[in-house]
């Protein structure tokens, strides 16, 4: 390989490491807002989440169709993915297991559908001509509730009005820095929340209005935080990823520069020792 090709790549690399060096830094940045946006959601999910399940275990006359598990003809599954790339298995992970859970449990198209948040979650459905019901991308790195409102408020709107009897949500959930778990969470219908809230030692609580009145109006509430604040823990998990993915290519472009520099001096000073033996053969022959 000549000197200049060598010079090139070197250069070449050196570009490419300061852009990654510069994304992994904007990632770090991204994630501390991230993983503080997550942690300080969980409180508010936990209060509603026992209000919720007190009234649900505590009343013998609170019945609410999103409490009752029915027959399933058909299922919802909400997606989680990234807009872009760059960001190691965050996407491929998720997409790749909610692919195989669909063909064991579907034969037909017919019984299932999705929704879908991220541009690289669309375009793999698209691509594969599979039921799309809704979608959005463009999300803030930080988003807030008002942005996934109407897409969380539709998903929880389909499984009233019957048009799926179940909904599953798939995403990332951030637990370090260095490691995300894939998740498959069960959002509707609620049927395990009394359960699982008369199992603990709940607050005792009096309601006005009736009970009834309350879980009209907080468990579509509830099913849309469970929502939202999977969509927070996933864009952590995602910042993490592509801080992760970065810093291996920074990495890895500088262990790169340094074997091409290796080369480069190598090939260098193989030439450098061509030119002397060529100058000292052509004096001794003039002798």
């Amino acid at each position: 390989m000549a000197l200049r090709d060598i010079k090139d790549k070197i250069d070449a690399t050196k570009k490419t490491m300061q852009i990654t060096k510069a994304m992994e830094m904007v990632s770090a940045a991204a994630l501390n807002r991230a993983e503080q946006n997550a942690k300080k959601f969980v409180p508010y999910m936990n209060k509603i989440q026992e209000v919720v399940g007190s009234i649900a275990s505590g009343s013998k006359s609170a019945r609410h169709p999103m409490l009752i598990s029915r027959p399933v003809k058909k299922t919802g599954y909400f997606v989680i993915t990234a807009d872009r790339g760059l960001a190691g298995a965050y996407n491929s992970n998720v997409l790749r297991h909610v692919l195989r859970t669909i063909k064991e449990r579907h034969t037909s198209e017919q019984e299932y559908a999705l929704i879908v948040v991220g541009k690289v979650g669309l375009n793999f459905f698209k691509s594969r001509n599979m039921t799309v019901l809704d979608s959005i991308t463009g999300l803030a790195d930080q988003p807030s509730f008002t942005e996934i409102k109407a897409i969380a408020a539709k998903a929880v709107g389909l499984y009233a009005d019957g048009t799926f009897d179940e909904l599953y949500m798939y995403y990332n959930h951030f637990v370090s820095a260095i490691q995300s778990d894939l998740t498959e969470k069960k959002v509707l219908p609620l049927s395990d929340l009394a359960s699982q809230e008369a199992t603990k030692a709940s607050a005792s609580y009096e309601y006005e209005p009736s009970e009834e009145e309350i879980l009209e109006e907080l468990l579509p509430q509830y099913a849309e935080s469970l929502i939202y604040g999977a969509l927070l823990d996933a864009k952590a998990a995602e910042h993490a990823s592509r801080m992760t993915a970065m810093k291996n290519a920074t990495d890895n472009a500088g262990e790169l520069i340094d074997e091409y520099t290796l080369t480069y001096n190598r090939e260098r000073q193989a030439a450098i020792t061509q030119e002397i033996t060529e100058i000292v053969g052509g004096v001794a022959a003039l002798e």
